[in-house]
């Protein structure tokens, strides 16, 4: 029994040391690695951002399997292009940006269903309206319906700013705008949300 015992202790304390390495390991040091070529590397970056990218994808497909299927397409590109990396942003802001890139495409892949960006924004505002499918007293619920009536352009920017924590630099670094732009972005967006909020009865959000 003792030396079952002591071989389940080593295979724990192994498994803590590899929990501490890889909590050690800098994302940059994981693209250096998987320049080279390292699998287990590439397992943990994977890992530490493939929900994240998935929810922000998510946001603006509205569509789990094409986000999944994005998902697959980004890390692939972080697979074959990872020694491209410069260094100029977090490696999650890049990871962002070419997933915001494959999402737009998606996006316009679908014009062939004939339905113009209007349209679509009025379906998906009318299938998240806080009168038909959200209980009224579940604030978080309420604020996620509100934040989907916003512009694309507005919605996008809250969604970088305040789920995905990123700078006004790094906002516009993703987008592709001037950080004056991701400010002003910011305003109309925070004004037209408190009166959202206020119209669905959240006046402690709104003010």
């Amino acid at each position: 029994m003792q030396p079952v015992m002591q071989n389940v202790v080593a295979i724990n304390a192994a498994a803590r040391q590899g929990i501490i390495a890889a909590q050690a390991t800098t994302d940059e040091m994981l693209l250096e690695r998987i320049a080279d070529g390292d699998r287990t590397a590439m397992h943990t970056l994977y890992l530490r951002h493939n929900v994240r990218v998935y929810r922000f994808v998510l946001r603006s497909l509205r569509d789990a399997t094409a986000a999944e299927d994005i998902v697959s397409q980004v890390f692939l590109d972080v697979w074959r292009t990872a020694g491209q990396f410069e260094g100029r942003s977090r490696v999650s802001t890049w990871l962002l940006s070419i997933a915001r890139f494959k999402a737009l495409t998606a996006l316009r892949q679908r014009r062939h269903e004939d339905i113009d960006q209007e349209n679509v924004r009025e379906i998906a505002d009318g299938a998240d309206t806080p009168e038909t499918s959200l209980d009224r007293s579940n604030v978080s619920a309420i604020l996620r319906a509100c934040i989907a009536k916003l512009s694309p352009a507005h919605r996008e920017i809250i969604h970088l700013v305040y789920y995905h924590e990123k700078t006004v630099e790094e906002a516009g670094e993703i987008i592709g705008i001037p950080q004056s732009t991701v400010k002003t972005r910011m305003f109309y967006a925070r004004k037209q949300l408190a009166e959202l909020l206020k119209g669905a009865g959240v006046a402690t959000l709104a003010a």
